[in-house]
């Protein structure tokens, strides 16, 4: 369904990155831009399923060429 863009360094940054801040959204629910910690969803999906539509919609690819 999804082409794999995403090397195994990016995943896991993306996903690290996005599972901080939707903890970081918990911990700090109340503050007035609290809800800008949800954007970290974006990097966690994108982290899981190895594929980035920016990614696509520009011709990047981190992943490793097969040979």
């Amino acid at each position: 369904m999804f082409k794999t863009n995403e090397g195994k360094l990016d995943r896991i940054i993306r996903v690290v990155v996005g599972a901080a801040l939707i903890l970081g959204y918990f911990m700090n629910g109340d503050g007035a831009y609290s809800w800008l910690y949800l954007l970290g969803i974006i990097p966690l999906v994108t982290g899981l399923i190895g594929s980035c539509p920016l990614y696509t919609i520009f011709g990047i690819s981190t992943c490793p060429m097969k040979k």
